[in-house]
Order: C-alpha cells, then structure tokens, then sequence
C-alpha cells in the first residue's frame, strides 16, 4: 500500500502470460545469470555462457597484456583527459558522471569537450546519450566516433578545447588519460562475477588496478554493510584508488515539449514505466524512493531505437490492463527516442537525474583541481 492509501500492486500480475512476450526483460533472465534459477534449463545455459565468456576472456587478457607491455600504442594529447568508465555492461552512470564533471570545469571557465564511442546511432547519425547531453549540457560540444584518436584532434585542433572527457573510456585504452575514474552500481557491482555473456564484466575484477577514482554510484539503493564489502574487495585490487559514494538524485520531470514538473508532482501516482537503458532496475528503484507507484514497467534492450511498432504494442499492453495509470514515464534518454508527448491518450513524461556525491566529494574535487591546475 503506498501513501496516501494508493496501492502499488503490480498490474504484470493480472496480465495474460502471452502479453509479455514482446518485451525480452531482464527480469525473466536475471534469475539464470545471478543463480538463483536452479532448474536444468538454467544451469545448461549458464555453463554454455561460461563456456562461451572464455574465448572473451582471453581477448581481453591478451589486449591489456599488448597495451601493459607497450606493444599497442597509447596516444597522448596535448590537453589533459579523464576518462569516466565502468567495469561492467549496463547502465552504472556514466552519463551523470560526465555532466558532474562537465560542469566542474565549466564553473571555472574551461573549454570542455565530451568523446563517445556513439554506440546505438539513431536515424539522424546521434544515440540517446547525445540528445540528453545537448539538453544538459548545451555549451559543451560533444563528438561521437569510434575513432576517439581522431576525434579529440579535432577538439583540440579545430574546437580549442582545454580538457576532454572520454565518455565510457575504461576499456577505450588508445589515449592516455590524466584521471581514471570507474563506475561501479552498488546494486550490482560485479557483474554476477563472471564476464560476458555468462556474467555482465567487461573485464576482469582485477582491471581496477588502472582506476585512479572508484564512485560506487546509487549508493543510496543498498545498505552500509554492502558498501563496506565492495570498497573492501576493490581495495585488495587497488589500494591506492579514491573511494566515492554517490546516488542518482532525482530533480524534476520533463516531457518532450521541454516542459518541467517538480517530483512532487507524480507523489502517488500510477504509472507505467518504460526504460531501454542498462540497469532497468535502478530507474524503478528511483522512481518507486520518490513515492511513484509503478503499475509495471516494460523494460527493452539498452540503447533500444523505439520503433512505431514498440509504440503499438506498448499501447496495446497499457490499453489491456485493468487499471489505467495517471501517466507513462520513462528516461531521458528514452524520451527523445521515443519521440511523443502521449502514448496510449496518457501524457508521457522523462524522469530527470543528476548525480549526487554522498561521501568524498573532498576527496574527488582534489583530484578535479589537479587537471585545472595543469591547464591554467
């Protein structure tokens, strides 16, 4: 029972088993991966994606071995650069983290510019990262390649920026970087501890030797105990790297006309939430902390390009349902692909987050104020 005497009941109960068929949702894969499906089914699949995670493993292995060694090269530009990564494939805040730090050294009048792999293109040549980033951050040029070599010549060269942030940069090892920072979800730090496809690690654990700053992100969604074990565990890895908590803060609602709401707004409303980003989990667990009742939430692939027909069965899933919520809601990185101020005669609204440090913000503006220094 939510505030207020609203129920938040989860409407997938009542729904037919076939209506869920058009959403492939982590949910029902979740189980297989972290272990608690025991059945045969299960544990055939996980051993065949152990099985298959090893040929991976050894690229990866092999990979950092040529770069540790010197035998690829590393490229050096002529600005400093800080790289903001993750350690696992899903959604830790990179996003978040590349506007907090954006705006660090836009405070103190630094010419700043953002490099992206732009991963998940849209018809018009961008992905959902870079729309969201040209709404929140309109004064800071954002270039997308998977030449991230040529493109930070560019934004040296032609731009004249002084600093350049490398936008999920942990694994793109071809520039030399002034600041390492990693991401890690506090919900789910490790990745099942097993990498790609069994698990969700890009790299091994022990990679976090290359991090110089550590923020465990959404923090706030677990308890001190938890915390305490996974800065413990990197420690082991890496000793001498910053440890920063931070959560994702929600700070207002936005549809796609540009229009705002404060959170208040949607306190113990009904809703149906839509996410096609990489930790589904951490948008409803947002959403349900700022007292939104979330009737289901249809979840997609990260970076999903929405499609007319995604639109048509998500109105037609909404329009099945016994209840009808006050309004649909989603990302603002899904907001733009989306593409509609209403869906199924409900208004569609995007949730807004900022990241917020909880603990060493000290400890992270030091490290800031040594890349200004080198630029002034």
């Amino acid at each position: 029972m939510g505030r207020g005497g609203v129920e938040c009941r989860a409407v997938t109960d009542d729904l037919a088993p076939e209506l869920l068929e058009p959403f492939p949702c982590m949910k029902r894969f979740e189980p297989i991966l972290d272990g608690t499906d025991r059945s045969p089914f299960a544990t055939a699949v996980r051993a065949g994606l152990w099985v298959a995670s090893q040929p991976y493993g050894l690229a990866i292995a092999f990979r950092n071995w040529l770069y540790d060694r010197g035998f690829k090269t590393i490229e050096t530009a002529t600005v400093p650069v800080i790289s903001i990564g993750n350690l696992t494939a899903g959604g830790t805040g990179k996003t978040p983290a590349s506007v907090l730090t954006a705006r660090w050294f836009r405070a103190r009048e630094v010419r700043v510019a953002i490099l992206s792999r732009g991963y998940g293109a849209l018809q018009d040549g961008v992905n959902d990262e870079a729309k969201e980033l040209e709404i929140l951050l309109p004064d800071v040029p954002h270039l997308q390649s998977p030449d991230r070599v040529a493109t930070a010549k560019i934004a040296v060269e032609e731009l004249e920026m002084q600093l350049l942030i490398l936008d999920d940069g942990f694994q793109h090892r071809k520039i030399c970087r002034d600041l390492n920072v990693v991401l890690v979800d506090a919900t789910e730090p490790f990745g099942y501890g097993y990498l790609l496809p069994r698990g969700l690690l890009r790299e091994p654990i022990a990679s976090l030797r290359r991090a110089d700053v550590v923020i465990a992100t959404r923090a706030d969604l677990v308890e001190p105990q938890t915390l305490a074990y996974i800065r413990t565990r990197i420690q082991r890895f890496n000793p001498r790297s910053a440890w920063i908590e931070a959560e994702h803060a929600a700070r207002e609602w936005v549809n796609s006309e540009g229009e705002t709401r404060e959170l208040e707004a949607f306190r113990n409303k009904t809703v149906v939430a839509i996410s096609g980003i990489g930790n589904p989990k951490g948008f409803e667990s947002t959403l349900r902390k700022n007292h939104v009742c979330v009737l289901e939430h249809l979840v997609f692939p990260d970076h999903h390009p929405f499609s007319q027909a995604d639109i048509a069965s998500i109105e037609g899933r909404i329009s099945s349902m016994d209840r009808v919520p006050d309004a649909i809601v989603c990302t603002g990185k899904d907001l733009a692909k989306l593409g509609a101020c209403r869906i199924a005669g409900r208004e569609l609204w995007a949730l807004r987050v900022e990241m917020q440090v909880r603990t060493g913000e000290d400890i992270l503006g030091e490290h800031l104020q040594r890349i200004l220094a080198r630029i002034q």
